[in-house]
């Protein structure tokens, strides 16, 4: 277990977990169930999203005309080219694996809700603030708990785009992966 005091400021007295600009060249600890709290909070680096990735991405994954054109896009409902929901949701968990480094990795077991408040356009920063809401230990497997986290993704403007309550499946620092 780790003693809640992280080197180089990753965890400061009121419980941010931060990485970005001020953070370089360190590679975060490594966070086990002992090590969070409901409450905790945890902030992000900032992600460009350009036009290409935007378009590239869309023709992939949601292929519809105002993901994909800007010209199409001026009569659609978003009056301008916007990024497919999924594809900010894809951002989010970008930002989430490089803000959260969960020792055994981001294990989702679920989406309660996401909501997309604003679309994300060409030239949008984004990042992320995330919230632990809920740690449930498991009865029959207590090296392991279900952790609820509330994440926000702002735009460069500190309006949100995006709001997400996920389920992560998270690990005691025991050797819950040893071989039998």
């Amino acid at each position: 277990m780790h003693d809640g005091n992280y080197s180089n400021d990753y965890l400061s007295n009121d419980e941010k977990y931060s990485i970005g600009s001020e953070v370089k060249d360190v590679t975060p600890p490594k966070l086990y169930f002992d090590d969070l709290k409901v409450g905790q909070v945890f902030y992000s680096s900032e992600y460009y999203v350009s036009v290409d990735e935007i378009t590239e991405f869309s023709m992939k994954y949601d292929p519809q005309p105002f993901h994909m054109d800007d010209k199409l896009a001026k009569d659609s409902i978003f009056r301008g080219l916007a990024a497919s929901g999924w594809h900010t949701v894809s951002i989010t968990m970008n930002l989430l694996v490089k803000s959260l480094p969960l020792a055994h990795g981001i294990i989702g077991t679920g989406v309660e809700k996401i909501n997309w408040l604003r679309p994300t356009r060409p030239g949008d920063i984004l990042r992320i603030k995330a919230k632990i809401t809920e740690i449930e230990v498991s009865s029959s497997k207590p090296d392991r708990a279900l952790m609820k986290i509330h994440i926000f993704t702002f735009g460069q403007d500190n309006r949100i785009r995006q709001e997400l309550l996920g389920k992560l499946l998270i690990f005691r620092v025991s050797d819950c992966f040893a071989s039998p």
